[in-house]
């Protein structure tokens, strides 16, 4: 038995049940040992529930990255909204990026802190990834430099906050209709077409 296995089992139960609803003995029971074993490997659940944000946050930079580096070559609007398909799609497809997601909107009030400071600092590298790109559109003219690589990052991070709150709140109709709308603003007011 690894603390990697506990950490896979222990991931659906976070992302479905959240902190709260999740159950190390119900982890336990679906990994095959007992509860105990588990202390093995973590100090308990909060120790373990740490270390999986901290290996969600890990997994989804390291897939905006990639992202990134497949696809800077094309144009800044097909790379964009892409971006926001993209994020709806592993939500619906991964479990770590749900629970990431699930926990961004509702870390465990004892732990607030500690997730925040995890969630603060994945923003924080967003931004900066972000704000790289659309330097890049604004150098080449696609984007208005009035409005600026700093301005239109804050404005993209913000449309993706409104996507996500739709994914965990709303149904497919309330996010599809969210989408369309916001991008439609976000890219006509952004962009010189």
């Amino acid at each position: 038995m690894t603390a990697e296995q506990i950490k896979k089992v222990s991931l659906k139960h976070f992302a479905k049940n959240g902190y709260e609803g999740a159950s190390l003995a119900h982890i336990a029971e679906d990994v095959g040992i007992k509860k105990q074993s588990i202390y093995t490997h973590f100090k308990g659940k909060d120790e373990l529930f740490i270390q999986l944000c901290r290996d969600a946050s890990e997994n989804e930079i390291r897939s905006v990255i990639n992202f990134i580096e497949s696809n800077q070559t094309r144009p800044i609007k097909d790379f964009l909204y892409d971006f926001l398909l993209r994020s709806i799609d592993r939500y619906g497809k991964n479990v770590s990026n749900k629970f990431w997601t699930r926990t961004s909107f509702f870390p465990p009030n004892h732990l607030n802190e500690s997730v925040m400071n995890m969630v603060n600092q994945y923003l924080d590298k967003l931004e900066e990834l972000f704000i790289h790109i659309l330097k890049k559109a604004v150098a080449e003219g696609t984007i208005s430099s009035i409005i600026g690589e700093k301005r239109a990052t804050a404005a993209f991070l913000g449309m993706l906050d409104g996507i996500l709150v739709e994914m965990v709140y709303g149904g497919p109709e309330r996010l599809t209709k969210r989408l369309d709308a916001s991008w439609y603003v976000f890219w006509h007011g952004l962009s010189k077409e």
